[in-house]
């Protein structure tokens, strides 16, 4: 029995960064797989914004959009629901161990384009995650807009807190940075926030008040209660890299796999894109373009032109 070809890169994971790089592969006449567990870390998002030409769309739709695109290339294979369980390099590039729980089987790629994105940590407030994605969210950028001029909340137990608030602060003049008990916003930090109208509250969070989604107000341990038209929250993020147990290339402090400008890692023939290759989430449209930059650096260093254009 003959072994199948094998392909010539698999894309781990199928946000935008993966689906973008293999709409670009499949379009150079590269044989892709791409591998999705289907977890996607915005699942919670109602509407994603920023993304030209789709600001406002669900991204479920945009999921849904991208993947029909891929159905009218031959060379482009989706496996959905699946997950890479291990990844070791042998002697024509990868093998890979793919299935939904466990491995069921096992396919070769020359190349590897890891865009598995990130997995993310709420703080633990009672029932946070009811307002999250609807009138609570953790990208400014993306969501400020819709709540600009209100009364904000900004949740989070983080060190970089303090400046979370300051960037909030472009969109509304009446924010409340709620520490939930953790020590990560010091006494300058305290002052200069104060002295641009923004107040800390230091005590922990007992409940989050409103129905449907749309938070109405915080109530704090020291018996407070702040009225609010919504927020942001500062998650905490990782990655889960632990497929890449047989060998590990360079990764950062935080766990991120380390990369050129053009999304080489120190492995030949692994590339990284998107959330798993920078230091926190991206915007969907700059993860989309990440992905279209490594998609054509892999064509280039299949055939020998060191630099993409």
């Amino acid at each position: 029995m003959t072994e199948p070809d094998p392909y010539d890169v698999l894309v781990i994971g199928g946000g935008p960064a993966g689906l973008s790089a293999a709409l670009n592969l499949g379009r150079s006449l590269m044989r892709v797989l791409v591998v999705d567990a289907d977890r996607p870390r915005n699942a919670a998002t109602l509407n994603s914004h920023g993304f030209l030409t789709r600001d406002g769309v669900p991204p479920h739709e945009l999921r849904r959009l991208a993947r029909a695109e891929l159905g009218t290339y031959p060379n482009v294979e989706l496996r959905s629901r699946m997950r890479v369980g291990s990844l070791r390099r042998s002697d024509d590039g990868f093998t890979a161990g793919i299935g939904r729980a466990v491995p069921t089987e096992v396919v070769s790629a020359r190349s590897v384009l890891v865009t598995t994105g990130l997995h993310e940590s709420l703080p633990d407030v009672p029932n946070l995650r009811g307002f999250y994605g609807m009138s609570l969210f953790s990208c400014a950028a993306c969501d400020a807009w819709e709540l600009r001029g209100r009364q904000l909340a900004l949740i989070g137990e983080s060190s970089d807190l303090a400046d979370r608030a300051r960037l909030i602060l472009r969109w509304t003049g009446h924010l409340t940075v709620f520490t939930h008990g953790a020590d990560v916003i010091t006494t300058a930090e305290e002052a200069e926030l104060a002295s641009a109208g923004v107040s800390v509250r230091r005590s922990r969070i007992v409940e989050l008040v409103g129905e449907r989604g749309r938070l109405e107000a915080i109530r704090l341990a020291d018996g407070a209660s702040l009225a609010v038209d919504g927020g942001f929250v500062r998650p905490a993020w990782q990655t889960d890299l632990s497929f890449l147990s047989g060998f590990m290339p360079s990764v950062d402090a935080a766990g991120h796999l380390v990369t050129d400008h053009s999304g080489r890692t120190d492995v030949p023939g692994l590339y990284a894109a998107g959330d798993a290759a920078a230091p926190g989430p991206q915007q969907l449209i700059v993860a989309a373009g990440a992905g279209a930059r490594a998609a054509a650096v892999i064509v280039h260093d299949a055939i020998g032109i060191a630099t993409a254009h």
